[in-house]
């Protein structure tokens, strides 16, 4: 099947806000990962700003679902969600651009890294960046977290947030592994939040 024809089925080309394009495609994801400290978590949030807000690659929800699925799928959060985000916007070829593109950041990182890593290690200059980065990856988090909420505010369901405050209050007060609490989330939002009011 033709390349174009596959990305076609993949995206609606009218809601487009900027014409999408492999080599995008690779070069966004690979500056995303280039910056994103502190895990997969951090990445969802910057491909969230590009593909969704910037791109309009993908709507709000379809990536809000596309990170639940990557996030309940053994290994890597940053990977799965490249893959299933590459796969939803370009098809087989998307989803291999945005895993390569993933994975090389980190890899020419570390690979230079492991050469010099006494130096790295003893360099006052490289903790105070790495420090600086992770105050900044913080406040993306937080940024992200308080969208999310604000938007199930102003639709006045209940529900959504009840799940969220029980989500962090199992976490943080009462250190409840946290693949059991996605496992209560997931079967709450398959038996309770079936309205499409939820979507």
């Amino acid at each position: 099947m033709d390349k174009t024809k596959d990305t076609e089925k993949k995206l609606d080309h009218s809601e487009l806000k900027e014409p999408f394009s492999y080599r995008k495609l690779f070069i966004s994801t690979f500056l995303i990962s280039a910056f994103t400290v502190g895990g997969g978590f951090v990445l969802i949030p910057l491909m969230k700003a590009k593909f969704v807000d910037e791109y309009g690659w993908l709507k709000e929800n379809e990536a809000l679902d596309l990170v639940s699925i990557a996030q309940s799928a053994p290994g890597v959060m940053a990977a799965n969600s490249s893959i299933i985000m590459g796969y939803r916007m370009g098809g087989f070829l998307g989803s291999v651009t945005a895993l390569l593109a993933t994975i090389l950041p980190p890899l020419i990182t570390l690979t230079i890294i492991s050469f010099f890593y006494d130096a790295f290690a003893s360099n006052p200059y490289v903790r105070m960046f790495l420090k600086g980065m992770q105050c900044g990856v913080t406040a993306i988090l937080i940024k992200v977290v308080f969208d999310l909420v604000v938007k199930q505010v102003k639709k006045k369901l209940a529900l959504p947030l009840l799940v969220m405050a029980g989500t962090f209050i199992a976490s943080v007060v009462f250190k409840i592994n946290i693949m059991q609490i996605i496992a209560v989330d997931a079967i709450i939002g398959l038996f309770l939040m079936r309205d499409p009011q939820y979507d």
